[in-house]
């Protein structure tokens, strides 16, 4: 335990064993001729000092003195002090600013009480305490007493005067109970204080806060140059992989496939290697949307396995007129079976809007399962694995980095693993969904929309314009273009075939023209889509 009473206790530069003098310029007051100070200074088991100051200013005087709580030691080495638990009697004041801890006493007396940080440092086979200060005011006495944990504390070196030209202390000692005293009178303006004590090993525990040059946690080293050289290698690697995955078929927007196939008189719409609109949806633009399984409906419709009938302003009635049968995809079956499952010939849009009708994942699951079987689509499943793995190296980066600051530096390799692991975890948001063959036939398809474009009701027979016209009807909803693709139709007499009507769309069999189906399929694929986005997730 350490108890200095003295004066300026200016500096506190403790535990540096051997902090120059010259490095601690610590104190700042107005000349206070004839003041008085008492210091006990008590360095606890924990290793921080207790100090307790008393200090008496006559009449006229004040007294000023600063503690910096960073002090430059010299070749790049700096001191790092903490002041804590201040509190004050009397006229006194206390400030931090300026990474000083400032002491002002005004006349009368003024009790100072604050404990200082990162105190103790170690030397061989002992621990050494380090006090200097420095005094900026002429003082009449000093009285300090010093107490360490240990009995067996050591007188080092004490020694007064001004810088430069200190003496040795005239009064200073250890009594057998291992407490220092010293009294000292007539300190002047500019007078510094250097008082050093050794201590066991193992004393306290050693907290003095010295950094030294290059041996910053977080300083590039050659261990850290190495992992962010590894680090540099891997995210190479990763934009390799993200450029190779991108690079897609090119497509300048002026590719155009003829939708139509024509054998002798008959015209039939056909799309690249028979994919269906769901499909075609979830490869323009890598997502299974409600638009997907509603331009599914539709298509199940054309191909007469449902019937849609409009039965009011705002409902629609879903009928099954072929059962499943095997020339219907898996997802197609999932679909089917979700409007009309086991038992149910009939089902109406209100009906389907009950909550927990529809699972939107299974429809989902059911379109991205088919692509991928298919291969033209990668399996998400297969994404799971490197962001796990960017979680894991994230979770490690940053143990390590902690650990090494705390022990042996080289804390950026840390940093450099956790980096790799953010890379990693964004990496799949990066890739392409598409395989190859999926990103080639994605541009076919744009391609095919564009022939859509230029289709015209003259380029197809009348007795054929009809089917035609459903057959491709799907794509154009997937598309966007459904409204604009019934307009081309507009004039299309359903009944050319012999047949009332749209025959896979009730409510409109007298009609001698699309117009009023142009006027309402719009809302119906709005309502289908609707059912299917509000499906339970």
């Amino acid at each position: 335990m350490l108890s200095f009473r003295g004066g300026a206790r200016a500096a506190l530069l403790l535990l540096a064993a051997a902090a120059p003098l010259a490095a601690a310029p610590l104190a700042a007051a107005q000349p206070a001729p004839g003041a008085a100070i008492i210091a006990d200074l008590t360095l606890n088991r924990d290793g921080v000092l207790e100090v307790v100051e008393t200090i008496s200013v006559p009449d006229g005087g004040q007294f000023t003195m600063s503690l910096p709580l960073r002090l430059d030691l010299g070749d790049g080495r700096e001191r790092r002090f903490e002041v804590t638990d201040v509190a004050t009697q009397g006229t006194g004041t206390t400030t931090f600013a300026d990474d000083r801890f400032t002491i002002e006493a005004n006349p009368g007396e003024s009790t100072f009480r604050y404990h200082v940080r990162n105190t103790v440092g170690v030397a061989p086979e002992s621990q050494v305490f380090n006090w200097v200060g420095l005094l900026n005011a002429d003082v009449s006495s000093i009285s300090a007493t010093v107490v360490a944990p240990s009995y067996q504390m050591a007188l080092v070196d004490c020694k007064l005067g001004p810088i430069g030209a200190t003496r040795p202390c005239a009064d200073v000692h250890i009594e057998p109970d291992g407490v220092l005293y010293l009294e000292q009178t007539g300190l002047q303006r500019g007078d510094a204080i250097d008082l050093r004590l050794q201590l066991p090993p193992n004393t306290v525990p050693a907290n003095a806060d010295v950094t030294e040059p290059g041996r910053s946690p977080f300083a590039l080293s050659a261990p850290a140059l190495i992992a962010f050289g590894v680090l540099l290698a891997a995210l190479a690697g990763m934009a390799a992989l993200v450029l190779r995955a991108r690079r897609g078929v090119a497509d300048d927007g002026t590719r155009v496939i003829d939708p139509l196939l024509r054998e002798g008189s008959t015209v039939q719409f056909t799309s690249p290697e028979g994919v269906l609109p769901g499909e075609a949806g979830l490869l323009l633009d890598e997502h299974a949307d409600p638009v997907d399984l509603a331009a599914t409906v539709v298509d199940l419709a054309v191909r007469r396995y449902l019937r849609i009938t409009r039965i009011a302003e705002a409902d629609w009635r879903i009928e099954r007129v072929n059962p499943a049968d095997d020339q219907l995809r898996d997802y197609e079956r999932i679909v089917y079976e979700t409007l009309l499952p086991a038992g149910a010939d009939t089902v109406r849009f209100s009906e389907l809007s009950a909550p927990g009708r529809m699972s939107l994942d299974a429809l989902r699951a059911g379109l991205i399962a088919d692509a991928v079987a298919r291969g033209t689509f990668t399996d998400p499943r297969g994404r799971a694995l490197p962001r796990y793995l960017g979680a894991a190296l994230i979770a490690v980066g940053a143990a390590v980095t902690v650990v090494l600051a705390l022990t042996a530096g080289h804390a950026l390799v840390g940093v450099a693993i956790a980096l790799g692991g953010v890379a990693a975890l964004l990496l799949p948001s990066r890739l392409p969904l598409r395989t190859d063959r999926g990103r080639e036939l994605a541009a076919q398809l744009r391609a095919m929309q564009r022939g859509l474009e230029q289709v015209r009701r003259a380029d197809v027979p009348v007795d054929q314009q009809e089917l035609l016209f459903s057959r491709a009807l799907p794509f154009t909803v997937v598309g966007g273009r459904g409204d604009n693709w019934i307009r081309v139709f507009g004039d299309l007499d359903p009944t050319a075939d012999g047949d009332p009507g749209l025959y896979w769309f009730g409510g409109f069999e007298r009609d001698r023209d699309l117009r009023r189906f142009a006027s309402h399929f719009p809302y119906f694929i709005t309502a289908l889509e609707r059912l299917f986005g509000g499906a339970t997730r």
